[in-house]
């Protein structure tokens, strides 16, 4: 329900020695350089509301439309100092270039593909930055679905340290020699240093108090930076009742009526497809119970096979407004500068920063919350050596990764 891609399958990505070491499988799900970010158009189908499945020649001649329009966007940033909304963005392109403009289907197969681009940010377009949303270092090799999730790394990851589930922190109190963290229900740890890898949503929420507060500059940007919705709703049907392609996608006249499902079926073999509404969509779901948000999927999922099946489970997730999280990932605002990540992860005396929302290189990623985590250890390990002569008291949490990688196994059906 949470994050499924490695974003970037080469040995460059941060967790790549990590899934390898694991043997954990990977199915591809597009190769470099695709128009729909984390997909590509080699298996897919489309839909209008009626259920008339689109031409694929007119959904391959609408992308290259669309990557024509995000081309456009760029040279826009030369030509208008002040930042603007990709949503603007668009509109002032199409004003100089009526001839990328469309009509009929194809102008809603256009906005089902500006539905995808807000699924990659989980925001809308009119609140992402033109100056910056191809900022984002994107690594070769293409992307892969996690088939086991990434439980397996996350307990790999976790062996032999000590962590206090339902310990919801509320107040980091920095000293001079040291830290103190409370929770909620009135437990103090003391230590040397702490490394915060709050997501973004929980420090804008300011529920974790600061003592002292945080710098001016860090406030800030933790307030700058954007914060974006997606949410998933897994439908669980007894077999499958759908083409056998990796995602079904319904067009519409708005990118806030369009719809995407991911068929989990062609990675894992599981009769499962997972609805993802992004940005506006995804928090007025929110407003729904788990019943009302599966019965709104299973309604979008009929109006393009009218056969279809009624799942039999379902699960719904509410990223947006769980208070471990009050958000998905993060993107870069309009008018908000991209070195906002720097300034998030930069330490305040002995606290360290982390997570996807400090990552420059890969905002939005789980490689890039790894990244940013292992910078955070080192750090605050150089902290000690300048302080501390001898450090054998400090062992290693992590031992070294071998320097052979072990190959990332990936596969396409």
């Amino acid at each position: 329900m949470g994050a499924s891609w490695l974003h970037g399958v080469c040995k460059d990505n941060p967790l790549a020695p990590v899934i390898g070491k694991l043997r954990l499988p990977l199915y591809r799900t597009c190769g470099d350089n695709s128009v729909l970010y984390d997909h590509d158009l080699e298996s897919y189908a489309l839909f209008d509301m009626d259920g008339h499945q689109v031409p694929q020649s007119l959904v391959t001649e609408v992308g290259e439309v669309f990557e024509s329009l995000l081309e456009e966007t760029k040279k826009l940033r030369d030509e208008h100092s002040d930042d603007m909304s990709v949503m603007k963005a668009f509109t002032l392109v199409l004003e100089k270039r009526p001839d990328l403009r469309q009509e009929g289907m194809a102008f809603k197969v256009l906005q089902w593909y500006l539905c995808r681009m807000e699924g990659w940010f989980a925001a809308d377009a009119d609140n992402i930055s033109v100056q910056s949303w191809d900022e984002e270092e994107l690594l070769q090799g293409g992307h892969g679905l996690m088939v086991k999730g990434y439980e397996p790394v996350i307990s790999s990851l976790a062996e032999g340290l000590d962590i206090r589930f339902n310990h919801r922190v509320t107040k980091i109190s920095r000293r001079l020699h040291g830290v103190r963290v409370g929770t909620e229900d009135g437990k103090v740890f003391e230590a040397d240093a702490c490394v915060v890898a709050l997501p973004l949503g929980v420090l804008k929420a300011n529920v974790v108090r600061f003592e002292p507060r945080l710098p001016e500059w860090k406030e800030a940007a933790i307030a700058d930076l954007g914060v974006g919705n997606e949410n998933k709703i897994a439908l669980f049907f007894e077999e499958v009742c759908w083409p056998n392609v990796e995602f079904l996608g319904v067009v519409a006249p708005t990118s806030y009526g369009c719809s995407y499902f991911l068929n989990l079926h062609k990675a894992t073999g599981h009769p499962v497809l997972v609805y993802m509404p992004a940005g506006r969509l995804a928090n007025d779901i929110e407003q729904l119970s788990n019943e009302a948000a599966a019965n709104f999927a299973i309604r979008q999922l009929k109006r393009i096979l009218p056969n279809a099946a009624e799942p039999i489970k379902y699960l719904v997730s509410r990223w947006g407004t769980d208070p471990n999280s009050r958000g998905c990932y993060s993107y870069d605002a309009v008018g908000k500068p991209h070195d906002l990540y720097e300034r998030l992860r930069t330490p305040v005396d002995n606290l360290f920063w982390a997570g996807e929302a400090t990552s420059e290189r890969f905002p939005g990623t789980v490689h890039g919350a790894f990244h940013t985590g292992v910078m955070a250890g080192s750090e605050c390990l150089k902290r000690f050596a300048e302080r501390c002569r001898d450090l054998e008291m400090f062992q290693p949490v992590m031992a070294k990764e071998d320097e052979l990688i072990t190959p990332l196994l990936i596969s396409r059906m």
